[in-house]
């Protein structure tokens, strides 16, 4: 089986590089703007653009228009027209927002193509630079599509993409669970294992504040705004980083542990409107830990059986299956009125999700193949 995953790693440039980098950003930037700018003029003149065809009239002014694009690599005013055509494929889709404007030192990176550098141990060979250091080597092994540099605080990262075919794996305990995702706990599990989210952004939010008003405080672009700017880029970074970690050790012990998981289609945009519970959902990420939960089943070969976003898992009895029209959010524990059960929410939604799991699998497999 063929899969693509792809590995991120801290580089260590010195300041020369770091300069290459941020050039090569800025770069990036300024075409992905050239070319929506553009983009949006043809089509208030009536014509039809497309990617390609803004690239090749980009090409034929660059070297007369914008001599110092030629300062690094090709893909770095190359690859944004291909980005930007993929962007409004989405968008007319409507599988996503309409492209903007880029900013600088927001999300700044830039693509090299898988012909155009080579890596060898904890070094990485990048055109027109020479070779960069790397934390740590390329730890798995496949086709290298190719690379991203980008920029996190003041930190640089290479992003790998690789096609890798894989045998997937066999779970040796044989069992079913339910996973029930909360605002005040993290993951309910339908044999009453409960994980605690750290809730990164909830916890460091007084300094995040106290950063985001000494930020507003200093005059734009001096070099006090610059630091301020630094440190609140560095607590980001440190929230998403411990929000991640937490996600990866509740990933890795169900795919570890059992062999069906049950979860929720949650509705995390349709959630997060709500402007009482949106931080709180969001800082729980729960996008992430669908997307991690998937790779990482495929990989170990973990089936994941996810319920409708309208399958009532909260109000179904998980003993009698009775259904409970008038429970409110605010009700954390389950009165079943027929059965007369009495039962923790989450823990009666995770036991539901886990019956709705072996239910599915048991109809795709036939009687003769039941989890336990």
């Amino acid at each position: 089986m063929n899969i693509q995953l792809a590995h991120k790693i801290e580089l260590k440039p010195n300041d020369a590089q770091k300069g290459y980098f941020a050039k090569a950003c800025g770069i990036s930037r300024f075409t992905w703007n050239w070319g929506l700018a553009e983009w949006k003029r043809q089509y208030e003149d009536g014509l039809k653009p497309a990617g390609l065809e803004l690239k090749k009239q980009f090409n034929a002014i660059k070297k007369e228009l914008y001599p110092w694009v030629f300062e690094v690599l090709r893909d770095a005013n190359s690859q944004p027209f291909s980005n930007l055509q993929t962007a409004f494929n989405r968008f007319f889709k409507n599988s996503s927002k309409y492209p903007q404007f880029k900013k600088k030192s927001v999300n700044d990176s830039f693509y090299i193509a898988n012909d155009k550098f080579k890596v060898e141990k904890k070094k990485i060979y990048i055109p027109k630079l020479g070779w960069v250091r790397m934390w740590e080597c390329l730890n798995i092994s496949g086709k290298i599509l190719s690379a991203t540099i980008s920029r996190i605080a003041d930190k640089w990262f290479v992003s790998i993409p690789l096609k890798m075919k894989i045998t997937p794996g066999v779970c040796e305990n044989q069992e079913a669970v339910g996973v029930d995702l909360g605002v005040k706990k993290l993951a309910t599990i339908s044999n009453g294992e409960v994980f605690e989210g750290p809730k990164p952004h909830n916890a460091l939010l007084n300094r995040l504040r106290r950063l985001n008003k000494s930020l507003s405080r200093k005059v734009k672009g001096s070099n006090n705004w610059k630091k301020a700017k630094l440190k609140l880029s560095r607590l980001h970074m440190k929230i998403g980083n411990i929000r991640k970690d937490a996600l990866h050790k509740l990933t890795n012990h169900l795919v570890c542990e059992y062999d069906i998981i049950g979860i929720e289609d949650l509705n995390v945009n349709g959630m997060s409107k709500n402007h009482k519970l949106a931080r709180s959902i969001l800082d729980m990420g729960f996008y992430e830990f669908k997307r991690q939960l998937e790779y990482k089943a495929l990989i170990a070969g973990v089936k994941i059986v996810q319920a409708d976003r309208f399958y009532p898992s909260s109000k179904l009895c998980s003993r009698c299956n009775h259904k409970k029209i008038d429970l409110n959010l605010s009700d954390r524990v389950y009165c079943c009125s027929n059965c007369g059960s009495i039962i923790d929410r989450d823990l009666n939604a995770a036991i539901n999700l886990k019956n709705f799991a072996v239910g599915s699998t048991v109809k795709a497999c036939g009687d003769a193949v039941r989890p336990k």
